[in-house]
């Protein structure tokens, strides 16, 4: 039997674990949770914070080029010696290289800076012959006549445009740099005749009499020649019996 005593000890035990259970449950409740604890459930699994994944990381890098960088190139370099500088825009280049202005831009910057890479590839690719001629020949005047039997054959090449891209992208160019860049080329070409044939009077090769300067603006005079003679349809024979009129009027010791 329970004294009355013992009876409200009992009451009073029981309404203290009924108070603790009510706070332990309020503690539980979603109000006092934080924040971002009340939305996970909401969440589907292993779906990620937008705040947490950095600015653009579900984007993709951008695209690989889908384009051959040297087969534009080449192509570049057909339509600039078929057409020149001036007359060659950027939608014939676009057209000509099958890839799009933003392309075109990317790869190779404007039209000038495309030009100038152009002609520096071009220049080793296809009229090196000179340079050659210039650096593995005995005389000056073998130098100048195997360039002129060269260029009588590469400048009417079938499948490819005729005559010299340099020599053609000058013509009717309105872009100062442009013209001015071309001219310097033909210029050094002329220049580096000129040093050679001097060493030969020098060295007693040719007459010590011999005009260095007029022989070398000779020598380009009919580097240019020949390559318009070719753009208007002369075959490799006809420009090869101008090289032998040519060589006949070289001074001789």
């Amino acid at each position: 039997m329970v004294s009355g005593k013992g009876t409200k000890l009992t009451e009073q035990a029981e309404a203290a674990v009924r108070e603790a259970g009510g706070k332990a449950h309020t503690a539980a409740t979603p109000s006092d949770r934080p924040l971002d604890a009340a939305k996970t459930r909401d969440r589907p699994v292993g779906a990620a914070k937008t705040r947490d994944r950095p600015v653009g990381a579900a984007k993709t890098r951008g695209r690989p080029r889908s384009f051959d960088r040297e087969t534009a190139l080449e192509k570049a370099i057909l339509a600039f010696w078929e057409r020149g500088y001036e007359a060659t825009s950027v939608s014939d280049l676009t057209r000509a290289m099958d890839i799009g202005a933003p392309s075109l831009y990317a790869a190779f910057g404007d039209k000038r800076s495309l030009f100038e890479e152009v002609v520096r590839v071009y220049s080793s690719r296809y009229a090196a012959f000179a340079d050659h001629a210039l650096a593995e020949s005995p005389t000056s005047r073998d130098a100048v006549e195997r360039t002129l039997r060269e260029a009588a054959g590469a400048y009417t090449e079938p499948d490819r445009p005729h005559g010299c891209l340099i020599a053609h992208a000058a013509i009717n160019c309105t872009t100062p740099e442009v013209a001015t860049s071309l001219r310097d080329r033909r210029n050094a070409t002329i220049a580096a005749f000129e040093g050679r044939i001097e060493e030969d009077i020098a060295a007693g090769t040719l007459p010590a009499g011999a005009d260095a300067g007029a022989l070398a603006r000779h020598t380009g005079a009919m580097i240019q020649g020949m390559s318009q003679q070719a753009r208007d349809g002369a075959s490799r024979e006809e420009l090869e019996a101008l090289v032998e009129i040519a060589m006949s009027i070289w001074p001789r010791t």
